[in-house]
């Protein structure tokens, strides 16, 4: 029988400074194009937008940092937050924590170029609960970050998690929607791709909750990406022909461990 094992909550909605992930973008052109990697959230009031450029394969770097970009977000009620250029390609906005149900536009000025997008941040799906479960597939063991919620009725939703384990960098881990469990009571289960869950890992989650544009990039992404020789490029939501995504996000961020030993029931 299936079990599940609802562990040590140790970080339930921790806000940190800032909400940054590794972004790998193959890329399969030799022209270079603009690429803008924006996930905001209310997880804290520093906001980070990434602006570089795409590079040749044979380069020794995997981008190159623009930093004479001009970059501002305004929000529906007429506030423009500005970004200023900190190192790498990052803009920072220090003060800024952005509030669900309100739409947000983005605007990269580069060199006369102009780049959109719009988003509207949904509101938060609270879960339930939070703990690890365990399966035996094909007789060996894996373990899953398990959330168990109530989904909304009638409401379209975007999930989206970033995983971290043992302190690593968040990596992206699945882009889910309840076309299937509308209104249902629903469990998500998340993992990395890459990197298997073991007894002893400590791991971070970060739940966000996405608008359907932004996870039509991230489904895109998982579902062309992994295992291919040649990764594709997912399908921005920025105009002028622009690499990357604007994301506006309510999320909040689960610590656990995965325990030893593991009790069974029977």
């Amino acid at each position: 029988m299936r079990t599940y094992f609802y562990l040590y909550i140790i970080a339930f909605c921790a806000v940190f400074a800032s909400c940054e992930e590794v972004i790998d973008i193959d890329l399969n052109e030799a022209d270079p194009r603009l690429v803008i990697e924006a996930q905001l959230s209310d997880l804290g009031t520093v906001q980070r937008i990434r602006v570089s450029r795409t590079v040749a394969f044979t380069e020794s770097i995997n981008s190159r940092p623009v930093d004479d970009a001009s970059v501002t977000v305004t929000d529906n009620r007429g506030r423009v937050f500005n970004f200023v250029y900190e190192e790498n390609g990052y803009y920072v906005n220090r003060n800024f924590r952005p509030v669900a149900t309100r739409n947000y536009d983005l605007l990269v000025n580069v060199e006369g170029e102009l780049y959109e997008s719009s988003c509207q941040m949904p509101s938060y799906v609270e879960v339930d609960s939070v703990g690890i479960l365990e399966e035996s597939i094909f007789g060996d063991n894996y373990y899953f970050a398990t959330f168990k919620f109530q989904d909304p009725a009638n409401v379209a939703n975007y999930y989206k998690y970033d995983l971290s384990i043992n302190s690593a960098t968040f990596r992206f881990a699945s882009a889910l929607n309840d076309r299937f469990n509308d209104g249902l009571y629903v469990t998500h289960q998340i993992s990395d791709q890459d990197t298997d869950i073991v007894p002893g890992d400590s791991i971070v989650v970060r739940r966000y909750c996405v608008d359907r544009r932004v996870y039509e990039y991230w489904n895109e992404f998982q579902s062309t990406n992994p295992g291919t020789a040649a990764p594709g490029n997912p399908t921005s939501n920025i105009s002028n022909n622009a690499l990357g995504y604007f994301s506006v996000a309510s999320v909040k961020e689960f610590g656990l461990r995965v325990p030893e030993i593991i009790l069974r029931e029977e």
